[in-house]
């Protein structure tokens, strides 16, 4: 309970040293690749193995200078309790661009046996942030374009907590908690506050028909923007099924996005597809825009490549006790 104490001391002693902050990686819906630490800190070390995750998506293929983000990320546990991650992730979008690296420390706390999976866990991230506009290959005649590539350096932290019930989870994630306007733009239009916060829970639970099993993980991902007062609702469903020496399963999410100012939501459909083999996984990630505001008419494509090492035999003995199949914790 001391390590939890020193935990929360830290996060009010080092946020207000830091000064510059920016709102870092957007929130698309590769989590639901196995890919849950990209977005909550707490669920860095969670689970049986130490994972690898690489994500790359696209818009509008072939088209010059499109929107583009790559990540690559880690996370293991250490000890009985600790979790640390690391995330470098690579994000452009025309003429502006931003790279950074994130570092996280997790704390796992046991509320019973370590092979029942009943944790409360707390994550805090820190990151910096390179950001950059390319002027250079402006050709206006204006005092405000300077034609250089300008670039600025900045800090931020997420906060972050989960809990897990053997086949319950949840989690709460506040991100963008230093605030600071860009000094790489025109400051005066831009807000001082980028919190957002982030509320997820599911459930697993198997269906048993002619000697197979089929897996589900219903899940629900809800976003507050706490200047804009948006909300955004995913509405989320895997299935898993076993074959052969492999694990194939496919996701679905819906997420509709509210929007105080207007009328209209935002309506996003994303089709995932995936398969595990061995310590190995690969997904495929599709995202369609629909409804009455469109920012484009194009898609979005990822592909997430993921390897897990150095795996342990909790989930194993969970499963034997309660005679239910190995999942992708």
């Amino acid at each position: 309970m001391k390590l939890i104490k020193h935990f929360f001391i830290s996060i009010f002693l080092i946020v207000p040293f830091l000064i510059k902050a920016q709102e870092t990686l957007p929130i698309y819906s590769d989590y639901l690749s196995d890919n849950v630490y990209l977005i909550h800190p707490s669920a860095a070390g969670y689970g049986d193995c130490n994972k690898v995750r690489l994500t790359a998506r696209s818009q509008w293929s072939g088209v010059s200078d499109a929107p583009a983000l790559q990540t690559i990320n880690i996370h293991s546990k250490f000890g009985e309790n600790a979790g640390l991650g690391l995330i470098i992730f690579n994000d452009k979008n025309g003429y502006h661009s931003q790279q950074g690296v994130q570092g996280t420390y997790a704390y796992h706390l046991n509320l019973g046996e370590v092979r029942d999976y009943r944790q409360l866990s707390f994550g805090l991230s820190m990151m910096v942030v390179n950001n950059r506009l390319d002027e250079s290959t402006f050709n206006i005649p204006d005092p405000v374009i300077s034609q250089i590539v300008q670039s600025e350096t900045y800090f931020n932290a997420d906060v972050s907590m989960g809990y897990h019930n053997g086949d319950i989870f949840g989690y709460l994630t506040v991100k963008n908690l230093i605030l600071s306007a860009r000094n790489l733009y025109n400051s005066k239009y831009e807000s001082l506050n980028l919190r957002r916060y982030l509320v997820s829970f599911g459930h697993y639970f198997d269906y048993y028909s002619n000697g197979s099993t089929i897996e589900f993980e219903p899940s629900v991902m809800i976003q507050y923007i706490e200047r804009t007062k948006e909300k955004f609702v995913d509405l989320n469903m895997k299935v898993y099924k076993e074959v052969a020496n492999a694990k194939i399963w496919a996701a679905f999410s819906y997420r509709r996005g509210f929007d105080n100012a207007t009328t209209e939501e935002l309506n996003y459909l994303t089709p995932i597809i995936g398969v595990n083999f061995e310590k190995y996984m690969i997904a495929y990630t599709y995202t369609k825009q629909t409804g009455d505001i469109l920012f484009d008419d194009a898609g979005y494509h990822q592909i997430t490549l993921g390897f897990n090492f150095g795996c342990a035999n909790h989930r194993k003995f969970w499963n034997e006790r309660s005679g239910k199949t190995n999942r992708m914790f």
